[in-house]
Parts: structure tokens; C-alpha cells; sequence
């Protein structure tokens, strides 16, 4: 009986002292810990922040697109032949029927002298017969004869001089020209590129737009292009035609717009982001694109709001809508005249406080990627 008391005694120590040590490390040290920080001076984080304000937008149908030109060829010749002169620069503008390139024609030049003296005696040989005839020296067939090898002869003169204006190559359009890429003594075969003539005024630019916007485009409408070459720039036209089928494959239809390029700015191959304003404006809440937070679990922003004698850091799930330039418009979460944190919320934690402060607090953004 002795020794299971004492069991017992010592059973009861051990729980209690297990008890109080669970007691001091799960209740009272937390307590003790969160008592401390309460006391302690909570940081301050230093953020530059930017108004939500109300604007007016146009609605916009972004896509990417291409330019190519209104008229753009590889000039090549119809015949081979010895290059004998380039009458043209590299780079220059050229008119309609400008001479570029002369092949060499001696041989169809010496055809033609032979085929213009077989043209004379054919027409004196005519001349003969239709004389005859009339004094009734010769038949009705020898005059059909001799007017066949009249047009026969003559056929052949068109035939020479044809193929002599072939060695001359001009300039089917006005336009630019491009790059040399013969020389003078070099065999050309037919179909050799020589340079290529591209018309920079106006500028197409194709871009595909998905189905569900065929019902919003229409031809004549606005378009705006922004292009890298040219930043801050911005590029006026209209929708000049949209195709008569939507892809199978990207159920996208194709849609080409016209741009004026009288500076001849834009080239042929160029990228280009495209807006096509569809619709009548709308008042929307647009915020810094800097002060949005992207992530696949929702876009949010960090509003400050007042806490007591001091400023807090609130995080707040936002829905966002279309982008203009540096702006985002927000079209759930925030109301105009709210303050987000556009620079240095890569310190904040929800709640935590803040103090407005000037300048690059976390460096300057840089040149933000296109959507």
C-alpha cells in the first residue's frame, strides 16, 4: 500500500510539472511575446502614392499587329540579260516609270532593224498588189497574201520593240526604294530580285481580332497604333476592310487598317500594338499601372487610410478593367479621391503603417511591358 502511494505521489508531480511547463510555452510566453511587440514602436514604411481618379475613357479593342505596305513589290526583270546601267540609288523615292535598270539589248535592237526593213518591203509588196488589182493583173489571193505578210512583218517589229522595253525595267508604282542588290556586268536569270519598291503613304496594318468582337468593328472606325521606333507616339487611322471569314483555326478574322504616313515614318514589317475604339465613352476609376499588384489569385492595390494620429496600409482586391499609357482602370474596389500606394508596397504587409513620403522611395519603374 505504501509503494503505491507513493507511485501515486510521484505520478502527480510529473503531470502537474508536464502541465505547468505546457502552460508557460503555449499560453504565457505567447502572451508575453505579443504584450512586448504591442509596446514596442510599430516601423514605418516610407511610400510615394497616387490618386484614383475618375476619367473618361473611350472603350478600346487592343491586338497586335503588322505593317505592310499599300503597294510593295521585288522589282525583277521578265528576261535575263547583262546589266549595262542602274539608274537609281539606294533609298531614294522613285515616280511611275522611272528607268532602274537597263539591260543589255544589242541583239533585239539588230532585230529590230531587220524586222523594220522585212516591214517596208513587205508594205511596198502590198502597195504592188492593191495596184494590180485594180487594173485586174493579179488575183484576189495574191492580195490577201501580201496583206498577211504586211501584218506578219508588222507583228514582228511590235514583237522586238516589246522585248527591247522588257530589258528596260522602270518603277511599276511611285513608292521607296530599297536596297541595291545588283551590280553593273552582273547576268541576271528572270524573277532576279533587284530592289525592292514599297508605297509608304498610306500604311496598312493587319492585325486579327477574336469572333466575339466581329459584332463591334466596323469599317470607317477609329484606329490608334503605338509603335517602339516611336515612344509616346501615337498613329491615327481608320479600319479600311475586315475579311469575309473568321480563321477555323484561331477563330480570329483579320481586320486591316489605314494609317497616313506622310513623314514615312512607319515601315513595311514594323510591330505595332492597335486600339480600335468601339463604343461611346464611359466615366471609369483609373490608378497608376504601378500601384497594381497582378497574381494568379487576384489583382489588388494598397489603399492608405487614416489610423488614428497616424496612416495604415489597407490591402484591397481590385477588378481591373482596360490600360491607357501608365493608367489602369479599376472597375471594382475603389471609389475616386482614394490614395493607393504606387511606389514602395514591396514592404507593406496588410495593416502595417505609413508615412507618405517624395521621390524614387523604390526606384523608378522602368519601361513597363506591353499587353
Amino acid at each position: 500500500m505504501k509503494r503505491a502511494l507513493v507511485l501515486t505521489i510521484v505520478f502527480v508531480l510529473l503531470a502537474g510539472l508536464t502541465g505547468g511547463l505546457a502552460w508557460f510555452h503555449f499560453v504565457f510566453k505567447p502572451e508575453m511575446i505579443r504584450g512586448i511587440i504591442a509596446q514596442s514602436p510599430q516601423p514605418v514604411s516610407a511610400v510615394a502614392v497616387g490618386e484614383a481618379k475618375e476619367e473618361e475613357w473611350l472603350p478600346r479593342a487592343p491586338a497586335i499587329g503588322t505593317f505592310r505596305a499599300a503597294q510593295g513589290v521585288d522589282v525583277a526583270p521578265q528576261l535575263g540579260g547583262v546589266i549595262v546601267e542602274i539608274a537609281f540609288e539606294s533609298g531614294q523615292n522613285a515616280k511611275q516609270g522611272d528607268a532602274l535598270v537597263q539591260l543589255d539589248d544589242k541583239v533585239e535592237q539588230a532585230d529590230l532593224k531587220a524586222n523594220l526593213a522585212t516591214l517596208r518591203n513587205a508594205e511596198l509588196a502590198l502597195e504592188r498588189q492593191r495596184a494590180l488589182v485594180g487594173s485586174a493583173a493579179t488575183t484576189k489571193a495574191n492580195l490577201d497574201a501580201a496583206t498577211a505578210a504586211r501584218d506578219q512583218a508588222s507583228a514582228q517589229v511590235d514583237r522586238t520593240r516589246a522585248l527591247i522595253s522588257q530589258k528596260k525595267i522602270v518603277a511599276p508604282f511611285a513608292g521607296r526604294l530599297g536596297l541595291r542588290r545588283v551590280d553593273v556586268g552582273q547576268y541576271v536569270s528572270p524573277g532576279t530580285a533587284l530592289v525592292t519598291l514599297q508605297q509608304l503613304d498610306p500604311m496598312f496594318i493587319d492585325f486579327p481580332m477574336p469572333e466575339q468582337r466581329l459584332g463591334d468593328l466596323k469599317v470607317g472606325q477609329a484606329v490608334e497604333v503605338e509603335v517602339d521606333a516611336y515612344p509616346g507616339e501615337t498613329f491615327r487611322g481608320k479600319i479600311g476592310s475586315i475579311d469575309a471569314r473568321v480563321s477555323a483555326e484561331t477563330r480570329n478574322v483579320l481586320v486591316r487598317g489605314e494609317i497616313a504616313n506622310n513623314e514615312q515614318k512607319l515601315r513595311p514589317g514594323m510591330f505595332g500594338n492597335v486600339s480600335v475604339l468601339v463604343g461611346a465613352a464611359r466615366n471609369v476609376v483609373a490608378v497608376p499601372r504601378t500601384a497594381v499588384s497582378f497574381s494568379l489569385y487576384g489583382d489588388s492595390v494598397y489603399v492608405v487610410v487614416p489610423d488614428g494620429d497616424a496612416l495604415k496600409a489597407e490591402r484591397r482586391f481590385v477588378r481591373t478593367g482596360d490600360t491607357r499609357g501608365e493608367s489602369v482602370a479599376i472597375s471594382e474596389g475603389l471609389k475616386p479621391g482614394e490614395r493607393v500606394v504606387t511606389e514602395g508596397q514591396i514592404r507593406l504587409q496588410p495593416g502595417a503603417r505609413v508615412k507618405i513620403g517624395t521621390g524614387a522611395l523604390a526606384g523608378a519603374p522602368g519601361v513597363l511591358p506591353r499587353e
